[in-house]
């Protein structure tokens, strides 16, 4: 593959104005197919009692997927989802096991791998890095590596694997800007691609749009959140709770963001809110706001 460096400090990825203020075709298939993480109503699911509920809260919504977190530990919450009509395309899952193979592990990666094929999961993100896998750019190219192998399995067993961001990739770790997430594009394989969590994206100061035609082809699925307006950036590890927004409420322009998305190629999109004191109006107001774009 192509190893040229992509220096993410360069001011060259920006949308021309056009774009920014482009609206959405009536039939923009991700607001017809628009998923949720339900990480989002993390504090909903904790009973079983709960779920069913709560998932048929979405579909009434007009939610059409959920994105689970956690797998393979979620496999009744995948199955009751689907018997409601929600599709499960994707979910997270315990990472370690790839991230660090070294490790003693309770689900090996094959196992994982194994599950998701039997309840018909198409995508699996490796959702987070801890602090230990990230702190120089040899850690995120020892991170690569072991995404790579990974990947490289999980294709054969039909499966797509990504790595869904943070901020923290973007903190320059060398004088002249250099980050982890350069690391992470120049070092992935082909077969390895990215779940864009754009607000994170937007945190680390980067435009989420530009970074989507970037990576072109290389990006399966978003995260679509909002950032609060005011907030400093980049804002590498100082995000509070009351800095997420629902979709519309920030300063993240969404409909660019899906217009590049169509043109990448892009998979799906999830609506995600990490934090709210409400999580279901929020998730109510984000896909209502959407349907307006």
């Amino acid at each position: 593959m192509d190893r040229r460096r992509f220096f993410l400090s360069s001011t060259a990825y920006l949308l021309p104005a056009s774009a920014l203020l482009a609206q959405l075709p009536a039939d923009n298939r991700y607001r017809q197919q628009i998923g949720l993480q339900i990480y989002t109503l993390r504090n909903l699911l904790k009973e079983d009692a709960q779920v069913e509920e709560t998932l048929k809260a979405l579909v009434e919504l007009g939610y059409h997927q959920v994105e689970p977190y956690g797998f393979p530990g979620k496999a009744n919450l995948v199955k009751v989802a689907k018997s409601l009509g929600l599709k499960v395309n994707s979910s997270h899952f315990d990472w370690n096991c790839v991230v660090n193979p070294q490790d003693e592990h309770k689900v090996s990666f094959d196992e994982i791998l194994e599950n998701a094929s039997d309840l018909g999961i198409s995508h699996l993100v490796i959702p987070y890095l801890a602090d230990r896998n990230r702190k120089t750019l040899d850690d995120y190219k020892q991170v690569a590596e072991n995404c790579n192998k990974a990947a490289a399995k999980a294709k054969a067993a039909g499966v797509q694997l990504a790595y869904h961001n943070h901020a923290f990739e973007f903190e320059p770790k060398q004088e002249d800007g250099r980050c982890g997430y350069d690391v992470l594009i120049e070092e992935c394989s082909a077969d390895m691609k990215f779940e864009l969590d754009v607000f994170w994206v937007k945190a680390g100061g980067h435009d989420p749009a530009a970074l989507i035609e970037l990576l072109s082809g290389r990006v399966s699925q978003l995260h679509l959140k909002d950032l609060r307006k005011g907030v400093e950036l980049p804002n590498y590890n100082k995000i509070e709770k009351t800095d997420f927004e629902e979709l519309g409420d920030g300063m993240i322009a969404m409909a660019p963001i899906i217009k590049a998305a169509e043109a990448a190629g892009v998979d799906h999109c999830h609506i995600e809110q990490d934090h709210s004191p409400d999580p279901l109006a929020s998730v109510t107001q984000s896909l209502k706001y959407l349907k307006t774009l």
